[in-house]
């Protein structure tokens, strides 16, 4: 028995029994090979409530930005209307779907058909939706379809519709009458509507790019902004439809505004006329105030330091000027400066003056500097007699030498005696040129001559010449002309006078060390 359960052990598994483990193995390869699904679980599944399935049907795919990432999955009737519940599956590649998320059916075909579910889902800043989560029809749409289309132009629609496209034709081809063409712009008279509407082309193109900047200031910086705009002008509409009577005074004082408008169409013509230049100035000037606000702000970031500690500083500085407006006060340097507003005119007056005494004071220090001063400084040469100093030092010696003479040394009296000489040699003064006698002395010897050199004749008085430019005066030409004392150049340097005079003035000071008497 043991023999005979070891022989079938050794046979293996039996043939049915493989066989039908092969049979399920290909079914469920087959299934997942068509179906890409596992039994028994699910993706993310969402729920769409549209006002009418429009053929979608289960199996349609659902695609992002035309890109199927999921396909629907079952399709109710939602009540006793006509709307139905779509239930979808996603893929996870679909994920996230947010709360603003919407939903558009659209056909794959121009004329129709194999329909699909368009999704958009979403912005970020919306909350996210979970499994099962149900999306409103307020965010869902359906295709118009071509049979309700051809519906709507029924025989009165198209036949309307006909007469509408006649008479606008006329109109487009009709040319205004005398009395129309009075109103009209003078650009636009005597042309047809067809060919003023051609006119006006050319400048359609900014108008509808400023038109559709406009629209799009319109949407508002945030995704919900022209919902909430839709919903405060809905809140607006009920406030005015629960109160009749505000609307019929809003209504009227509307149509006097209107009425108003137009009594005055010319000026409001020419307001519009002239608003495109004012437009376009204005945009320029914008476009400049945009520039300037950088820098502006970079200014304004910079300041705020020192506005915040402008407060401090304030304080810091009050008790200064509250000293500063005391000392400016009436008892102070307001009192002294008007009691020195005399004394400043009287400067003024003496500085008007002064302009025309400093150039003659100039050319007195010139002719200090260059001709008398320099003169003085000239050594005399006396033969025997020579004191080898400045002569202007020797008159100084000389009046030394009287003040000794004339002492009070006996009764006559303080003056000085000179004795006259006795000699061969018979002297004159001569007639003097102020109409005096002259004088007579003796000589021991013959005279050599006179030094200086007496010229003869008075030398020429020029007043039109400036002292400054006159020669320096010889003070050593002999009788018979004796060797001329060389001239010291001039220095180009100015000393000042003042100095110059009081070391001549006192030859014993430091100019005159060393010089004897």
């Amino acid at each position: 028995m043991a023999r005979a359960t070891r022989a079938r052990k050794a046979k293996g598994m039996r043939p049915v029994t493989a066989g039908a483990v092969l049979i399920a193995g290909l079914v469920a390869v087959t299934y997942f090979g068509f179906s890409k699904h596992i039994p028994f679980t699910h993706g993310h599944r969402l729920q769409a409530v549209f006002e009418t399935a429009n053929n979608v049907r289960p199996g349609s795919p659902v695609r992002i930005a035309g890109v199927n990432v999921g396909e629907v999955k079952k399709i109710e009737r939602m009540g006793s209307g006509d709307a139905a519940v779509v239930t979808m599956e996603l893929a996870d590649s679909a994920l996230p779907i947010h709360k603003d998320a919407t939903l558009k059916i659209r056909p794959r075909i121009f004329l129709e058909g194999n329909f699909f579910v368009d999704l958009r889902p979403g912005t970020p800043a919306a909350p996210r939706l979970d499994d099962n989560d149900r999306i409103p029809a307020t965010q869902t749409s359906t295709p118009v379809q071509l049979d309700q289309v051809l519906t709507a132009l029924q025989y009165d629609a198209r036949t309307d519709l006909q007469d509408l496209l006649r008479n606008y034709g006329d109109a487009l081809k009709r040319r205004a009458t005398v009395e129309e063409e009075a109103d009209q712009d003078p650009a636009v008279r005597g042309e047809t509507a067809a060919k003023a509407l051609n006119d006006s082309l050319r400048y359609s193109g900014p108008a509808l790019r400023n038109t559709a900047l406009v629209n799009q200031a319109l949407l508002g910086t945030e995704p919900r902004d022209l919902r909430r705009l839709i919903d405060s002008f809905g809140i607006v509409a009920g406030a005015l439809n629960r109160d009749e009577e505000a609307l019929q005074g809003l209504v009227t004082n509307l149509n006097v505004t209107l009425g108003a408008f137009a009594s005055e169409a010319g000026n409001l013509q020419a307001t519009i006329r002239l608003l495109e230049p004012t437009l376009r100035n204005a945009s320029g000037a914008f476009a400049s105030l945009n520039r300037a606000f950088p820098p502006t702000r970079a200014f304004a970031r910079e300041i705020l330091p020192g506005v915040r500690t402008a407060p401090a500083t304030i304080d810091a500085a009050l008790p200064w000027i509250r000293q500063a407006t005391r000392l400016l006060g009436p008892r102070e340097l307001r009192g002294l400066a008007r009691e020195l507003q005399p004394t400043t005119a009287a400067l003024a007056r003496l500085t008007d003056d002064s302009i025309a005494l400093l150039p003659q004071i100039d050319k007195v220090n010139r002719c200090l500097t260059n001709v008398i001063l320099p003169t003085g400084d000239v050594k005399i040469n006396d033969g025997q007699l020579t004191s080898g100093v400045e002569n202007y030092k020797e008159f100084w010696y000389t009046m030394v030498a009287l003040a000794g003479e004339s002492q009070n040394f006996d009764g006559n009296g303080q003056y000085v005696r000179f004795e006259v000489g006795g000699g061969s040699q018979t002297l004159s003064t001569g007639r003097t040129s102020s109409g005096g006698d002259p004088l007579f002395g003796n000589a021991v010897v013959k005279p050599f001559g006179t030094r200086p050199r007496f010229p003869g004749r008075r030398p020429p008085y020029r007043p039109d010449v400036e002292c400054a430019t006159q020669r320096i005066p010889d003070l050593n030409g002999a009788a018979t002309g004796g060797v001329e004392q060389p001239v010291r150049a001039r220095s180009t340097a100015r000393p000042s006078v003042v100095d110059e005079l009081a070391k001549r003035l006192n030859p014993w000071g430091a100019a005159g060390k060393g010089a004897k008497p």
